[in-house]
């Protein structure tokens, strides 16, 4: 069985954009600025500032 990637998620997503009990954050690898200390883009949420984590609990 092939395993489908999503070319819309960054390492530091949980979830897909606008997955129901899911929301944006601030990425925690750069702080928010979707840069490393080098200049170079954060691996983590692939450059944007922002990561899609899973809110509320069940």
């Amino acid at each position: 069985m092939a395993t489908h990637f999503d070319p819309k998620l960054n390492p530091g997503d949980d979830a897909e954009p606008g997955t129901p009990g899911s929301g944006e954050d601030i990425c925690d690898e750069c702080s928010g600025s979707g840069k490393l200390g080098d200049g170079r883009p954060c691996p983590n949420c692939g450059g944007t500032g922002k990561v899609i984590h899973g809110i509320g609990g069940g």
